[in-house]
């Protein structure tokens, strides 16, 4: 037998093996927070108003609040007509000077950008049980969408990670983004049933922690052990960095009965995630 006979099976079935780890498997470690210097940019005062209403109105009449506490969007519903509209919204972000938006603004703004892209990709997609399955992403083991492309504002090209990852995450610093993405999974943290806005995101961050905290998905502890969202896990960096910085975030946001069983932990036992698609469709509310 030649040297290629003896290689091209062995080589057949690692290549099979990690077709079939990143088909089971959740996402691998989670980007580190890599800050885009030409998006620190901004406003002192607000010289420009951002109309938010479009994304308002497709939440008002697609996002359905679950009898589980999960919010979930009626994909299988929206009609081309209101399709065509979000994707005018996101046209519309896209033609917006970022740069002369103030902060508060611009929070609001990538985070708008994100989640509303997010819903445009699984309608663009639909029916998808996962976004893991839209498999778009540059790279021959890509899994999701995260890392194409998929906006130019100001000149430059943006995807999903870059919004998360290179601007959220480093500019503001700030572990509650966390809670205002939404990747369209049953284990995310919840689509807001109204835009961030300059004015509200201070509301809606806080609401949001004390939400998904507070929620199974969030932290169950059972049987004397502490399981945690795989977000703690991914992202532990944001969140103090080490197993003692979450529990001090999760008690933050606990409500009584938690917070008292949280104080009993100094380490998390394990985590969990659930990448079904927050389709309504699919679910009993």
């Amino acid at each position: 037998m030649s040297l290629h006979e003896a290689l091209v099976p062995s080589m057949t079935k690692i290549i099979l093996t990690l077709l079939l780890l990143g088909a089971t498997s959740n996402l691998p470690a989670a980007p580190a927070a890599d800050l885009w210097p030409v998006w620190q940019a901004h406003a002192r005062r607000p010289t420009i108003q951002v109309d938010h209403n479009p994304w308002q109105r497709f939440l008002s009449r697609h996002l359905v609040r679950g009898g589980d506490s999960i919010n979930r969007i009626d994909y299988g519903g929206v009609p081309a007509r209101e399709k065509v509209e979000l994707q005018e919204y996101l046209d519309d972000l896209q033609r917006l000077p970022v740069s002369r938006l103030t902060r508060a603004q611009q929070r609001a703004y990538w985070i708008n950008l994100y989640n509303a892209g997010t819903v445009k990709l699984i309608l663009d997609h639909y029916p998808v049980k996962s976004i893991l399955d839209i498999d778009i992403s540059p790279g021959w083991l890509s899994n999701g969408p995260w890392d194409l492309k998929l906006y130019t504002i100001e000149g430059r090209k943006v995807s999903l990670n870059d919004i998360e990852h290179r601007i959220l995450r480093p500019i503001w610093q700030d572990p509650r983004n966390h809670y205002a993405l939404n990747c369209a999974s049953l284990g995310c943290p919840n689509l807001q049933p109204e835009p961030f806005t300059a004015k509200n995101s201070e509301r809606l961050l806080e609401a949001a922690a004390r939400a998904y905290v507070n929620h199974p998905r969030g932290v169950t502890i059972q049987g004397g052990k502490l399981k945690v969202s795989s977000i703690y896990e991914w992202f532990k960096s944001d969140f103090g960095g080490t197993d003692q910085g979450v529990i001090h975030h999760l008690r933050r946001y606990a409500d009584a009965p938690l917070k008292q069983q949280l104080s009993r932990f100094q380490e998390i036992d394990d985590d969990q995630y659930d990448w079904s698609l927050n389709d309504s469709s699919t679910s009993s509310p």
